[in-house]
């Protein structure tokens, strides 16, 4: 209950989480079919990065405000739309939290269900997306959204399970929604955000998420430092369950664009399937029908 995003928003991590799921929402927009979008822990969905908490630390600076004001990079151009739409006079003093990149770039069809536990944080949440009638704000416990909140009305909906990780037992309970979620809603694409500090404290969570019986799951790992420092925040990964085509692609270019804008010295990237698309079973064909033996011919 002590984290509040407020302090971190637009840094490097930010980058790479809203690029992404602004070009997945847009990939998903090519078929008129509506879209439901989840986030588990959405914090207050809009940030003054002039404000008190932004000021504090001025990760942002190291972040969004090393990007340049447009792209046209598939994986950058439309998360840098909305940002420039929150800035109309120029500059990055407004960034948009998941909520909000989610809400300017879905359609009139598409719906929002927003999560957040912190009082103060679901009050301006509340209040930051008001006016939107396809949002509604949940007061309540973010890991409950798998069994809550699934299977959504839409044939298609995308849920990003973005937690602090303060504590250990966060990267299992990620996990535990993920597979909640594909047990009510198989199809459904599941976007996990999480911190890169040592690798040690990774490994169990990549074994969970390889064991954790997805269709298929992309994990894309950024980090502008070297990784194997549990003393700070190095880079962050996005596991994505069932991501649609062609995001692999977009990120192929997009991560070394992205490593080249935001290094800090000893940074890199990964990109790689920890479940991979089960292939299709061979198509079944009847067997030849088994000729009758002639009969043998008398001689006369």
């Amino acid at each position: 209950m002590n984290y509040r995003h407020a302090y971190h928003a637009g840094n490097f991590a930010d980058v790479l989480k809203h690029a992404v799921l602004a070009r997945l929402l847009k990939l998903l927009q090519r078929k008129e079919a509506p879209v439901a979008y989840i986030d588990s822990h959405s914090g207050v969905g809009l940030y003054d990065l002039q404000g008190v908490e932004a000021g504090k630390t001025g990760e942002w600076q190291a972040g969004i405000a090393r990007l340049p004001a447009n792209s046209a990079s598939a994986l950058l151009a439309d998360y840098l739309q909305v940002v420039a739409a929150l800035n109309p006079q120029g500059g990055e003093r407004y960034y948009p939290g998941s909520p909000e990149v989610a809400r300017q770039l879905l359609r009139e069809q598409d719906s929002l269900q927003l999560c957040e536990k912190h009082p103060a944080d679901f009050a301006l949440l509340k209040d930051n997306l008001r006016a939107d009638e396809r949002v509604v704000c949940h007061h309540r416990d973010g890991w409950q959204v798998g069994k809550a909140l699934f299977p959504t009305d839409e044939k298609r909906a995308v849920l990003l399970i973005d937690p602090p990780f303060e504590a250990e037992d966060e990267y299992s309970s990620a996990v535990q929604t993920l597979q909640d979620t594909i047990a009510r809603m198989r199809q459904a694409v599941v976007v996990i955000w999480y911190p890169i500090k040592a690798e040690r404290q990774l490994n169990r969570f990549y074994q969970q998420l390889a064991a954790c019986g997805a269709p298929k799951l992309l994990r894309a790992e950024l980090w502008v430092r070297p990784a194997d420092n549990a003393a700070s925040l190095n880079g962050s990964g996005l596991a994505i369950v069932n991501p649609p085509w062609p995001l692999e692609d977009d990120l192929k270019t997009g991560l070394p664009e992205l490593l080249a804008v935001l290094d800090q010295g000893g940074g890199g990237y990964r990109l790689d399937w920890l479940i991979a698309e089960a292939a299709e079973p061979p198509a079944k064909t009847a067997a030849p029908a088994a000729k009758k033996p002639r009969k043998p011919r008398h001689a006369r």
